[in-house]
């Protein structure tokens, strides 16, 4: 295997237990999955959205939703350091030394309770009409509250989804109408250690495992190697 250092962030972690295949493909060879057709309006409103929950973190006051919600915390005051965890290239990170090996994950924003304990807040814009928290969510907030963990925050063991959902039947009107949900779900960062070290040992291996039954690359490939 090459020198490059292995990073492994949450959608890498999913992308594992889809595939073990195109995971090995993907981090190993740097062949990836053709990608999906872009999202560019979901990218806008989470733009927007980090732009509004920012204007009351200046201010110093909780964000609406919060309160109508009746959560107990406040948006984590200190602004350049979220700036650093909501980066790509950075994040909140956690460097193992055992597997040379680092995990990381670009939060949209961190909820800050009473003690001091510190919950990651995720955006999601949808235009389905209701708001599911899909496998791939919890995972994002286990591995989340993970790193907040291993970097010394306490945390409230929760995880929050803000959703805005798509309103289709209040009309256009050259505004886009959305409800607004803020789901909590308990969060359990036990099963990452062993997660994080099964990817990364799998990296180091010379030859791929096999595609996951019900990989839809593989069926696909299957299907096209018949004409």
């Amino acid at each position: 295997m090459n020198n490059k250092p292995i990073q492994l962030s949450p959608n890498s972690l999913n992308l594992f237990l889809e595939c073990p295949h195109c995971f090995w493909l993907n981090k190993r060879q740097g062949i990836k999955r053709p990608p999906p057709y872009p999202y560019a309006l979901n990218m806008a409103v989470d733009v927007l959205l980090k732009q509004e929950f920012d204007g009351y973190r200046a201010k110093g006051e909780p964000h609406p939703l919060l309160i109508a919600n009746n959560v107990n915390a406040k948006l984590f005051p200190n602004q350049d350091l979220l700036n650093q965890w909501r980066s790509n290239f950075v994040g909140i990170r956690y460097y193992d030394s055992e597997l040379d090996a680092t995990l990381f994950g670009a939060v949209d924003d961190i909820l800050e309770f009473p003690e001091d304990k510190l919950a990651p807040l995720d955006y999601k814009s949808t235009g389905s009409k209701v708001a599911k928290v899909y496998d791939r969510f919890q995972l994002q907030m286990d591995t989340y509250t993970f790193l907040l963990e291993k970097n010394g925050f306490l945390t409230p063991r929760k995880g929050y989804l803000a959703f805005y959902i798509v309103n289709k039947e209040s009309g256009f009107e050259d505004r886009l109408p959305f409800r607004k949900e803020l789901h909590e779900i308990e969060t359990n960062p036990s099963d990452i250690p062993g997660l994080f070290k099964d990817a990364v040992t799998l990296l180091r291996k010379n030859t791929p495992p096999p595609h996951s039954p019900d990989c839809k690359f593989d069926q696909w490939l299957k299907k096209a190697s018949n004409f």
